[in-house]
């Protein structure tokens, strides 16, 4: 029930950073001294066209999140088979000469014009998150404060209103929460009399969360509490400051928050310089906005 973070595509690619990761661990020949690596080498070749490491590395950014868990040995080969498919399909479709094709040129333009602006934005951002930036917010937002509220809490879980409204009508007459957890519930902790330890209100979903982190200490929900999971019945132990979370944690965040601004500012920048008209859904002249004051 827990939020549970991907491994990220940039995670992955320090497996990818160098092609010297993929080397065959066979024994070395004596021989002369070998020449030094090439910085991006030819990884494949199809009919001429060549394959670079640095076109693997860009792949790897757009990998699916169960192929992330996969080991870079494991994953060059698959990557470079699907570069060597997408080759072979560019040269099939020159050959039937469909760039030509008006609907595929522009489909072929608009592409080209959606990877410079990509490329405008990265650039333009790239100041905005980099590690020194991250630390510097970090500093600010985060280091020497504590972290949000926490709370230490049991529940109970099971498939129905019903079977929950009949816990909670047990915990009234006095029942013990551990005990019937132990003989009711239907999540995994059920052995730990229900316990879920310290968490945050972003550690859960919402519904959860919210009836957990509005009990006071030694108070349960007095109503069940739906969710995707069931229905549950929750028993709030302890309620605390949390600790200032590390760097490592908040990382990812920061970096994201970073990134929306500096797109925002982007936006906004580039619009300031350019004539804009809009029209109505008809092509019709649509009316102009009133001047400010």
């Amino acid at each position: 029930m827990r939020f549970t973070l991907k491994i990220s595509a940039l995670a992955l690619m320090a497996g990818l950073a160098a092609p010297a990761a993929f080397a065959q661990s066979t024994p070395a020949k004596p021989a002369a001294a070998a020449p030094a690596p090439q910085a991006d080498p030819v990884v494949a070749s199809v009919n001429g066209m060549k394959i670079h490491f640095s076109d693997i590395q860009a792949d790897a950014q757009d990998i699916p999140p169960q192929m992330q868990q996969m080991p870079p040995n494991q994953l060059f080969p698959i990557l470079v088979s699907q570069e060597i498919d997408r080759k072979a399909l560019l040269i099939a479709a020159k050959k039937e000469g469909l760039e030509k094709d008006p609907a595929v040129a522009a489909a072929m333009a608009a592409a080209a014009d959606v990877k410079l602006e990509n490329a405008y934005v990265q650039q333009h951002i790239a100041a905005s998150v980099s590690p020194a930036a991250v630390q510097a917010a970090y500093n600010k937002d985060y280091a020497g404060k504590p972290g949000p509220e926490q709370i230490d809490a049991r529940h109970i879980l099971v498939k129905t209103q019903a079977e929950a409204q009949a816990i909670i009508d047990q915990l009234n007459k006095g029942a013990d929460f551990a005990t019937l957890a132990k003989k009711d519930s239907i999540d995994p902790g059920a052995a730990n009399g229900g316990e879920l330890g310290w968490f945050s209100q972003d550690e859960m979903v919402p519904a959860f969360a919210d009836a957990a982190f509005a009990l006071k200490p030694g108070q349960y929900t007095k109503t069940p509490v739906q969710t995707q999971f069931g229905w549950h019945v929750i028993l709030c132990e302890g309620k605390r400051q949390g600790p200032t979370p590390a760097l490592a944690d908040v990382q990812a965040q920061i970096r994201q928050d970073l990134a929306d601004k500096a797109i925002k500012a982007t936006l906004a920048d580039v619009r300031s310089k350019v004539k804009v008209e809009v029209y109505n859904a008809d092509g019709t002249a649509a009316p102009q906005a009133a001047p400010a004051q």
